[in-house]
């Protein structure tokens, strides 16, 4: 039964009716959408069951998981059964972290499109090309980034963040922690295999941005 045909029949569209019905039109199991969304079997059966409200994260990464846009994939109605025109705007794509404010990069960019609401001066898409953040993250996927110069990294625990480290660019959560009576950074990749940097007063480094979300991923 497709979208139109569940409305049709009378039935109460739910978030959770339109993820179960993509799902099987593109005939995957929960399991393959798991593997596809990097997220719990478990939990896609909760919210397809309407008995849990993902949060907006863990709708993006279904809805680029089953290739339906975002603002389709939450509507309600019939006339969300197919695409419709998105309100979009367009920030700098980069390849690699930014020294400097990303509008004023001098690598060569290409614009990315984002919804409306994930727009502002101080955003960009970053295309990534490591494998720190695996299983989190994966190179080619693009990612949102809050332009953050020199944030205090206590104000960023635990964040996934654009890191510059002896003028290397890097991707990593950010930690701030005491060892021998003094505050040192670490950072930490979701990768095992990537093991974790220590930051101290020998090493230049800043934080040049946060991630804010994933917003596109190769299937």
């Amino acid at each position: 039964m497709n979208l139109h045909d569940a409305i049709r029949a009378g039935r109460t569209e739910t978030l959770g009716e339109r993820i179960k019905l993509q799902r099987q039109k593109l005939g995957l199991t929960q399991s393959e959408l798991a593997f596809l969304s990097r997220i719990n079997q478990g939990y896609i059966s909760e919210i397809e069951r309407n008995k849990v409200a993902p949060r907006p994260a863990t709708v993006t990464a279904l809805a680029l998981a089953l290739n339906m846009p975002e603002g389709v994939l939450v509507g309600e109605g019939l006339e969300h059964d197919a695409p419709l025109p998105l309100d979009t705007r367009e920030l700098p794509l980069l390849g690699s972290i930014p020294a400097g404010p990303p509008a004023e990069t001098q690598e060569e960019t290409e614009m990315f499109p984002v919804l409306r609401h994930h727009y502002s001066t101080e955003y960009y898409c970053l295309r990534l090309s490591w494998d720190s953040m695996e299983p989190t993250l994966k190179p080619g996927d693009i990612v949102l980034v809050h332009y953050r110069p020199d944030v205090d990294p206590e104000h960023v625990q635990g964040k996934i963040c654009a890191c510059l480290v002896d003028g290397q660019p890097t991707l990593k959560r950010v930690s701030v922690e005491s060892q021998a009576q003094r505050k040192v950074v670490i950072l930490r990749g979701d990768n095992p295999r990537v093991p974790p940097m220590l930051i101290d007063d020998s090493r230049e480094f800043s934080i040049q941005g946060i991630v804010l979300q994933l917003v596109s991923r190769e299937l």
